[in-house]
């Protein structure tokens, strides 16, 4: 009897643990300090596709901008230029701020 209790509990707990971190992508692939790992060739095509506001150029530093992830890979967003849109730097600290 003992043993089923601690395993209704432990069932019970590791449920709450879980729902607690459903947004956490577990099948993603990770780079070496465990953050989602970006495509270089998404980005590259993104900026072929949308050349930066800033500069009008495919390639290069595009000031006052960076490529964000409509739907944030952590929350199961895809790494390809589909999910990718230029927000301006303000822009994204605000959205940071809720993400």
């Amino acid at each position: 009897m003992q043993k089923f209790l601690f395993f209704l509990i432990t069932l019970f707990f590791s449920g709450l643990l879980f729902a607690v971190h459903s947004d956490y992508c577990v099948n993603c692939e990770r780079d070496k300090h465990g953050r989602i790992k970006r495509s270089l060739e998404g980005k590259k095509a993104f900026k072929k596709m949308q050349p930066c506001p800033s500069t009008g150029k495919p390639f290069g530093a595009c000031p006052g901008y960076i490529i964000d992830h409509v739907i944030p890979l952590k929350r199961g967003g895809i790494d390809a230029p589909s999910n990718m849109q230029w927000q301006t730097v303000e822009e994204s600290k605000e959205k940071d701020k809720w993400e």
